[in-house]
């Protein structure tokens, strides 16, 4: 696996990702509509210190599966995706506001998350643009604002992987990219629960941003 670290391949690269995701929309909500993240939902709605309801931004929002379940929880969900159909099946199934924005071409609003909710979306994210798209993240966090996310942890390995590019951080790496993006760690865990850690392929963090 090799790296890309142009603007003009990093544009590639996201393009190429959307691409696949436009592609297999249909297979991939019926193949994820199930999955119970609860474990993952919980962990972020219990670091917020703010009052609820939350205002949240669903990073990689997908079809909307997490969005309907924050909204049902009596929270202000916001979804993003890059990808079209996953943009309009969203709205449809969760109801809520829901931004088309490519992950390297964010515009986010300053201070305005109690928290962030990026669920298997971040490790598309090429290394060399994750410091710019953490601190994105960071400033659209009100201080004290929370970012949950799950990455598919390995030992640095990065590519593409059957049509998406992916980049397997390594634990200690992945904590060091959010403390450089001024982000605090304050808890992780391995998913899925109750098995042994060879057989717990994600990574899950929580960081708050300290202001």
């Amino acid at each position: 696996m090799g790296t890309m670290d142009s603007a003009d391949d990093l544009a590639a690269i996201a393009a190429a990702t959307l691409a696949d995701y436009e592609l297999r929309a249909q297979p991939f909500w019926e193949g994820t509509r199930d999955h119970d993240v609860s474990q993952n939902l919980d962990a972020l709605l219990a670091a917020i210190e703010a009052a609820p309801p939350f205002a949240i931004l669903d990073f990689g929002c997908g079809p909307g599966r997490d969005l309907r379940a924050l909204r049902a929880r009596g929270h202000d969900p916001i979804g993003l995706d890059g990808t079209p159909r996953f943009v309009a099946m969203a709205r449809d199934y969760s109801g809520c506001e829901v931004w088309q924005q490519d992950f390297l071409s964010l515009g986010l609003p300053d201070a305005r998350f109690d928290g962030i909710f990026a669920n298997a979306t971040l490790q598309h994210v090429p290394t060399a643009a994750l410091p710019r798209v953490l601190g994105e993240l960071r400033a659209a966090l009100k201080p004290r604002g929370v970012l949950f996310a799950s990455i598919p942890h390995g030992g640095g390995e990065e590519g593409w992987n059957r049509g998406r590019y992916s980049v397997y951080h390594s634990p200690a790496a992945w904590m060091r990219h959010l403390e450089a993006a001024g982000l605090v760690p304050i808890g992780h865990y391995y998913r899925p629960a109750g098995l042994p850690r060879e057989a717990q392929p994600w990574l899950a963090t929580l960081a708050r941003r300290a202001s």
